[in-house]
């Protein structure tokens, strides 16, 4: 099958973004260059297109018993109009996908999966939902806008006005645009202030061209999925794929803060409660590595010359100057300040395991 093409496609052409294959959709992985952006969003205001990733709606009686338990996360303990993040299992306790949900009602949930996953989630849901309530997926019918940077309240501000530019984080309302509702929601995976827009698909063009003209005094630039991933990075967040999937436990990732084992049961829960009975065997960790090398995916972690790990992500942080990765290792050689080496192209580099985030703004 041919790559999909997003309803702002266009538009990236237009601004010269160089596009690739991601996830079955053509995106743009950089305009004017990695390390630009990254500043852009880290100093100003940038926008993304993250319109492949999915959506799915679950609406009825029994919609939040419905969905919690299909994630490790508690939909009990936040309130309407409130996001959270979690992961969803299988059987056997591994991360089938990392997402938000956004508690709409008491009847009604609205979810964000990722774009590799969409298909796959939403079958996962459908063979595990029990209880009185519809799944619709709706990935097909919403374009995603995420506007991300220290500029960003001023700039929703002016295209939605200062109420919903206040709202703190992790909120979801209901936004008129161009004579459609679209979803205004305080998430993001960058570590700065904004918004992820969710708008219909007749409307994507539209809003991408408002936010543009809106922010051009406040120094508004298009993001690409290049410096996307440097950012989320310095954050120490997890890709699906890289840093979490099917061979990766919550526990192990470093998510056991949204797995909620005191809840009812959930798809997984007893596979995770008995690893944590038994002990975590390895864990995500933060290094960073010493000298020159940029350690990558795949690259061996070793202890006293012996491979005990691998970089799940790794780069040079744009922000700090600092070579950095994410990695699994043995949770006896988890604790901050070990010292450890990353094997870079045959040499090894000395790294020790470090906080997470790399980052973070003072």
């Amino acid at each position: 099958m041919s790559p999909v093409r997003t309803p702002l496609y266009d538009v990236h052409t237009r601004l010269g973004a160089r596009i690739v294959d991601f996830a079955g959709f053509e995106m743009p992985v950089q305009y004017a260059g990695i390390l630009a952006e990254h500043q852009r969003v880290r100093e100003r205001v940038g926008l993304f297109d993250v319109s492949h990733m999915g959506e799915v709606r679950v609406r009825g009686p029994e919609a939040l018993d419905v969905v919690n338990r299909l994630v490790t996360n508690d939909l009990h303990r936040i309130r309407d109009g409130r996001a959270m993040y979690t992961c969803m299992c299988a059987e056997d306790g591994t991360i089938v996908d990392d997402m938000i949900v956004y508690r709409l009602s008491a009847e009604e949930v609205f979810i964000c999966v990722n774009a590799s996953n969409r298909a796959t989630d939403f079958a996962h849901m459908q063979a595990y939902a029990e209880g009185d309530a519809t799944l619709e997926d709706e990935g097909d019918a919403w374009s995603q806008i995420a506007v991300q940077g220290p500029a960003a309240p001023e700039l929703l501000g002016r295209v939605f006005g200062p109420e919903l530019a206040a709202l703190k984080p992790f909120r979801i309302r209901e936004a008129p645009f161009e004579g459609a509702t679209v979803y205004y929601a305080t998430t993001g995976y960058t570590g700065e202030k904004g918004a992820e827009i969710y708008v219909p698909n007749a409307q994507a063009v539209a809003l991408w061209e408002a936010l543009e003209r809106e922010g051009e005094d406040l120094g508004v630039g298009a993001i690409g999925l290049g410096a996307r991933d440097t950012l989320r990075l310095e954050m120490g967040y997890c890709l699906y794929g890289n840093d979490i999937d099917r061979t990766t436990t919550p526990l192990e990732a470093g998510l056991g803060w949204v797995t909620k084992l005191d809840k009812p049961a959930f798809v997984g829960k007893d596979a995770i409660a008995r690893q944590r009975d038994a002990g975590v065997p390895r864990r995500l960790v933060g290094l960073e590595v010493s000298g020159k090398g940029i350690p990558r995916h795949g690259y061996p972690v070793l202890h006293e010359g012996q491979a005990v790990g691998a970089v799940t992500s790794g780069t040079r942080s744009p922000t700090t100057g600092r070579d950095v990765a994410l990695a699994y290792v043995p949770s006896a050689l988890a604790e901050v300040g070990t010292e450890l080496a990353v094997d870079i192209r045959g040499k090894a580099k000395a790294a020790r395991v470090v906080s997470v985030p790399f980052y973070a703004r003072l």
